[in-house]
């Protein structure tokens, strides 16, 4: 079993893609600018990044991203992309998440070889699983939690993002719950804001989940979203597990890989993440860091569920992408015995039953959370028809029929088709 780490990126250079490549591995590793007394052939061989391999794509005209105007080549210089893959002996920094991204993905984003360059994904070794707990539910975990044993999480996203009050919000709460609904979870723009604690809001809204659960045995899972500083997280986290409830949110940008590791050390619920911020890691072809190599950080740190957006979604995401993203999420990180950490992927972004079959097909598994804004609350029934159309064209994506076809008998999902498809 490897001890080494191994990164792959996209990488553009006016440079020779060699030279590149080994200025990368000397920064991120015991290099610098110039060789110096102390950084002797044995230092080198035991603590030096390899580049294990280098793929020379094509060659643009021009920079993708601004360089300095003093290093910028002058005339006809050609930038060379290549995808290079680099290694490091785990020795280096040991198992630890901050300091992998330090490794990983720290300065070499700002050398002056380069005009483009993006971490494309990582491979660890089982030690990072050693030093983590992972995920504590995960897709198996979240579907006994929930009672959901076929078939996607239906949930939803509570809007407006910010203005309800807690008895407002409780209110939703309980249409939702008598609509059907599966799984519902805070906006990632309310957390402990002072016209609606997180306090307030589980005090009015799990009475309200327990009791619909004594009475059916169906308990819905709520979200709670307590982003914050550490010690806050922990406090709120203790007080929505007193109450009874089955899940916390965090926006883990903003909390940070060492903020979510403490916390699901401490966590007795599934931890949902909310990957906010996103697209300034992920949208430029030229910068930042793949989904593939992202959210392996995010699994080993703890979270059970992660935000994937969703087919023909409101964003800039093309659905190849998303559909990717859904697959990594339920893909083993490590060899057996720690090839779990398959994590639920959450499906979002202007969805609707009018998405279903295409999500079906093209993921080929219903171990997904499906949230719909809109595509439960615009339906023409209400949110009961809006919750019963999802279910309705789940099943008939699942079971093969098209949803045309099983629209004939079940009205919820005419009027969703008719309604959103476009």
């Amino acid at each position: 079993m490897s001890t080494r780490i191994h990164a792959r990126y996209l990488i553009e250079t006016p440079y020779p893609v060699e030279h590149a490549a080994q200025v990368m591995a000397g920064e991120q590793s015991s290099g610098t600018f110039t060789r110096l007394a102390n950084e002797t052939d044995a230092l080198r061989a035991a603590h030096g990044a390899v580049v294990e391999n280098i793929e020379t794509l094509e060659a643009v005209g021009a920079p993708s991203l601004p360089m300095r105007a003093d290093l910028a080549p002058q005339g006809h210089a050609l930038f060379q992309r290549a995808l290079v893959e680099l290694s490091w002996p785990l020795e280096n920094m040991g198992p630890s998440l901050p300091n992998l991204v330090s490794t990983v993905a720290g300065n070499l984003f700002e050398l002056k070889e380069f005009s483009a360059l993006k971490l494309l994904d990582i491979d660890l070794p089982s030690a990072f699983a050693d030093a983590y707990p992972g995920p504590q539910f995960g897709i198996s975990g979240t579907r006994q939690l929930t009672g959901i044993t076929n078939g996607p999480l239906i949930g939803t996203i509570i809007k407006p993002s910010v203005g309800l009050s807690p008895a407002e919000t409780a209110d939703m709460v309980a249409q939702l719950i008598a609509g059907g609904i599966d799984f519902i979870k805070d906006d990632e723009l309310q957390a402990n804001g002072p016209h609606n604690p997180l306090r307030a809001r589980v005090d009015a809204i799990m009475p309200i989940i327990n009791a619909h659960a004594e009475r059916t045995g169906k308990k819905v899972m709520y979200a709670f979203n307590i982003s914050g500083d550490i010690d806050e997280m922990r406090a709120q986290h203790d007080y929505v597990v007193a109450a009874g409830g089955s899940c916390i949110m965090v926006a883990i940008n903003s909390v940070g890989l060492a903020g979510i590791a403490h916390l699901r050390r401490h966590c007795e619920v599934a931890l949902h993440g909310h990957r906010a911020g996103w697209g300034m890691l992920s949208r430029s072809p030229h910068l930042g860091m793949a989904f593939d190599a992202y959210h392996k950080l995010w699994r080993l740190a703890g979270v059970d569920h992660i935000h994937v957006n969703g087919l023909r979604n409101k964003f800039s995401e093309e659905d190849a992408s998303v559909i990717n993203s859904a697959r990594a999420c339920q893909t083993a990180m490590f060899e057996a015995p720690t090839a779990g950490y398959q994590i639920m992927p959450v499906f979002s972004s202007g969805q609707s039953a009018a998405q279903v079959a295409d999500t079906y097909q093209a993921l080929g598994n219903s171990d997904l959370i499906y949230c719909c804004g809109g595509g439960i609350m615009a339906h023409p029934g209400g949110i009961s028809g809006g919750v019963a159309s999802l279910r309705q064209a789940w099943q008939a994506a699942m079971a093969g029929i098209p949803l045309a076809t099983y629209a004939r008998e079940h009205q919820e999902l005419a009027q969703a088709m008719e309604t959103f498809s476009v």
